[in-house]
């Protein structure tokens, strides 16, 4: 643990650390202690450096303020490492960008905290912090300090997903009767009030029936109310805020309603004191302004519900109990209490409870929440089930092999939280301007203040009181602080219901600008096993004749092709006969005896040895060389019998997917370790752009480099271990989902789908949601930038416009309203290769998003 040196009574997340306890791994012995030691002491304002090879630690010791990034860098510099954690907080009461800016600065001062980000659409901070440095409560600490609530959260478990769902509802309840009540009170204000000057009729009312002064004392007893009651929670956060000289949404609110309710009540009980002709009340503006502002924050928390809404179905697609054996018995228990190694039984329209492998029995599973893939799969023994998928005809038992957050459904809910919870480069910016604007705007406020007060006709005060007023409310910084995370969520959980998982939200940016997509052939172009392709039968044999008796002899081989053939014949039920003698000619083929008939099978020059001529079949291995094929021969008794060829056919899905590349302007390449004259004929055939041809499984970096011509950026899709450092060195790495967990874990993007149809969409999406946020941040800044001079006054001397704070308050919370809805249109991202049924997503057309 991190030790501090304190004063008695002094607060500690004031000070500054003098000892630090670093966990270092990778020492093995006492001259890795020296080297770690030396490496430290170098390190500027480090007074002492002691390294303990038996715990693994480094105490550290400072002379002035603690830097832990300069001791892990020294650390790491000497050949060792750091280990790092990350933990996920959930921030409450944050309402603007600049609130994000706050709590991102507070965390990155703990020391030992390497990276913090802040969500304003999820609610959420992820603070990367060296291990055993930083605690829970360090960082909660700090929250507080900088004048919010957090509480730590625990990444893709369905309990923190209902207890977040229940506070968002608790939220947005309160939100509710606020409004209402803030709704009722300042209805008769703003008719006693506006009412007066647009109706003659009413003004006369009220000045016969009522009299000027009972109108303004009636209006400041509802509008006192109002700012007391529903309004509050402004004062409350803005107020604090301002004082530490780090002013929120919530103080602009504060400051502007305080403005015109200060001017009011002057006006009415001490009238005397302001210039002739200035006593005005704007008790209307104050209590009408907090009622839309409370409307505006009720909509945006209902939006906000519905950006989250694929992490709710994809915790929804769990189920919560399951059949289990115990002691001889079936028992029905809840989904936390199965353990691995259980016997579950599943009965068909069920889902099944958690990951295994099908012990007994067999069915169709539908696996389309997981893979997007709408036909059921045939299971049996020995094949794998996942958590979340439905049962769709027959009952069977499995073995649990993954529970609680290690299934795969966890895992993908695990991963969608991250990519939502994650910030695009494109936000580093926004958030560089937001962390000023509100001081910015204040002092614009101040500035239109004292313009209209010196400058202004009269009644100067009165001129000068409500401009200022309006552009501190026109100028919240909502909108800006919603426009990328919004995206982000709706986006990233569109995604996962296509079958597409963003390990890492900068993908979804970086995809986006990609213009060549390298593909590994086997695997990924290809089925990734041999299947017999072509079998030609010579006129005079059958071709379940001719296969039975190949099949036969391939029997005694344990070559891939060899396995291929025998494959083929088992799933055509055919009858394999014994063989009675068996003789490999190496480079040439095999021959066998089966059931009293001699067979031989082997390249052409085998036949050619023979003494048996292939050219009848020059046209047919003409055309199977062309795709990519090399045929072989099988002759039964003396006599040439098929050609055949056995290849890793291409995917049936492969060919459209390489075509939704090209419609979307991309350049395909083809890495593989095939000869070169095999890859030019399957990249023909596909319409493949570039090829790297007989590449060795540590040359795909290299291949990689040489596909980046002027700069292009080049993502990779692969599925198998050797494909690791080529996902990690692309631009992009998309591992294909049936892949193994090495290229998995080495990806930005996994297509859970297991083909290329989830490239164009993923790349499709990412076009979709970056142009969604340029949208987004356009109207956020756009607003800004057009309506504060207006509410300023800068079209008054034009045509005498002025802007009253009342609907200064409504295009606020418009704004913000708009950039929800906004982000809200991806979710009907129709993918250019379209698949039915995705994770838990609702029957609805999707239409294309422009």
């Amino acid at each position: 643990m991190a030790s501090a040196v304190l004063q008695p009574g002094s607060n500690p997340s004031r000070i500054s650390v003098k000892r630090l306890s670093l966990p270092v791994e990778g020492m093995t012995c006492a001259s890795c202690v020296g080297r770690v030691e030396r490496a430290l002491k170098k390190v500027p304002g480090v007074a002492t450096a002691a390294v303990n090879l038996a715990t693994e630690r480094a105490d550290i010791t400072f002379t002035g303020p603690t830097d832990a990034q300069a001791a892990v860098h020294a650390i790491e510099g000497a050949g060792y490492a750091v280990r790092e954690e990350t933990t996920e907080l959930a921030i409450a009461e944050m309402t603007c960008a600049s609130c994000v800016g706050r709590v991102e600065k507070a965390l990155a001062k703990v020391p030992g905290v390497l990276e913090a980000s802040v969500n304003l659409a999820t609610e959420r901070a992820r603070v990367r912090h060296l291990a055993g440095v930083v605690t829970t409560a360090d960082l909660e600490a700090a929250v507080e300090q900088a004048g919010y609530k957090s509480r730590r959260l625990s990444l893709g478990t369905s309990n923190a997903g209902d207890e977040e769902a229940e506070r968002r509802e608790g939220e947005a309840r309160a939100l509710r009767r606020s409004l209402w009540t803030a709704a009722i009170l300042s209805l008769p204000v703003f008719i006693l009030e506006m009412g007066s000057h647009l109706v003659p009729a009413m003004h006369h009312w009220v000045m016969g029936v009522l009299g000027q002064q009972t109108s303004w004392y009636l209006q400041f007893v509802l509008t006192t109310l109002v700012l007391f009651g529903p309004g509050l929670r402004f004062f409350h956060k803005g107020v604090p805020a301002l004082l530490r000289g780090a002013p929120d949404m919530n103080s602009l609110v504060a400051v502007g309603t305080a403005a015109a309710y200060g001017y009011s009540l002057v006006a009415t009980f001490a009238a005397d004191v302001l210039p002739q002709g200035t006593a005005n009340v704007y008790f209307e503006a104050a209590a009408v302004i907090v009622t839309l502002i409370l409307l505006g924050r009720m909509l945006e928390a209902r939006a906000k519900g519905r950006t989250s809404q694929a992490i709710k179905r994809l915790v929804g697609l769990q189920a919560k109990t399951a059949r289990v054996m115990r002691n001889g018995t079936l028992a029905e228990i809840a989904l936390d209490q199965v353990a691995t190694g259980d016997i579950v039984l599943v009965r068909p329209g069920e889902k099944i409870p958690v990951d295994g492998e099908v012990v007994e029995g067999a069915s169709y599973v539908d696996e389309s929440m997981i893979t997007g893939e709408p036909v059921p799969v045939a299971k049996e023994a020995g094949s794998e089930v996942v958590g979340g998928t439905i049962n769709r005809t027959g009952a069977f038992s499995f073995r649990v092999t993954q529970v609680g957050a290690n299934t795969v459904l966890a895992q993908i809910i695990r991963l969608v939280e991250e990519a939502q919870g994650s910030k695009l480069p494109i936000q580093a910016l926004v958030d560089k301007v937001t962390m000023w604007f509100v001081p910015a705007v204040m002092a614009a406020a101040a500035l239109t203040f004292l313009v209209w007060l010196v400058f202004g006709p009269e009644p100067a005060l009165t001129f000068a009181l409500v401009n200022a007023v309006a552009v501190l409310i026109i100028a919240c910084p909502c909108a800006m602080g919603l426009a990328t995370p919004t995206s982000i969520m709706v986006g990233t959980g569109r995604a996962a219901e296509l079958g597409v998982l963003f390990r890492k939200g900068e993908a979804l940016q970086a995809l986006r600008d990609v213009s060549v997509i390298a593909v590994d052939k086997t695997g990924t172009l290809t089925k990734g096993r041999p299947e017999l392709t072509d079998l030609e039968p010579a006129q005079g044999f059958e071709y379940n004749e001719v296969l039975a008796l190949v099949a036969a002899v391939e029997t005694r081989s344990e070559h891939p092709i060899a396995e291929a053939i025998v494959a083929a014949a088992q799933q055509r039920g055919l009858t394999l006969a014994a063989i009675e003698s068996f003789d490999a000619v190496p480079g040439f083929g095999v021959s066998a005896q089966v059931a009293g008939r001699t067979v031989a099978v082997g390249a052409d020059r085998f036949m050619t040895q023979l003494g048996l001529d292939v050219t009848g079949f020059l046209a047919t291995a003409r055309r199977l060389g062309e795709q990519g094929k090399s045929p072989l021969y099988a002759a039964i008794d003396g006599r040439l019998a098929a050609v055949i060829a056995v290849a890793d056919p291409i995917k049936e899905t492969t060919p459209a997917a390489i075509k939704a590349l090209h419609a979307l302007g991309l350049k395909v390449a083809m890495i593989t370790g095939d000869n070169a004259a095999t890859a030019a004929a399957i990249a023909k055939q596909l319409g493949i752009d570039e090829v790297a041809a007989e590449v060795l499984p540590d040359g795909k970096v290299a291949a990689l480099k040489k596909f980046r011509v002027n700069g292009a950026r080049v993502a990779f899709v692969g599925d198998g271990i050797n494909d690791a450092p080529a996902l990690a060195e692309a631009d992009v790495g998309l591992a294909i989902g049936t892949g193994t967990d090495v290229a998995i874990e080495a990806a930005d993007v996994v297509l859970m789908s297991g083909d290329l149809r989830g490239v164009p969409n993923a790349i499709a999406l990412s076009q979709a949601t970056i142009r969604n946020i340029r949208q987004n941040l356009f109207w956020a800044f756009a607003y800004n930038a057009l309506l504060i001079p207006v509410a300023a006054g800068a079209l008054y001397p034009v045509n005498g416009t002025l802007l009253s704070p009342i609907f200064a308050a409504a295009a606020m919370a418009l704004s913000s309203v708009f950039v929800l809805g906004n982000a809200l249109r991806l979710k009907r991202f129709s993918a250019p290769m379209a698949v039915e049924s995705r994770v838990g997503a609702p029957d609805s057309k999707a239409v294309p998003l422009q």
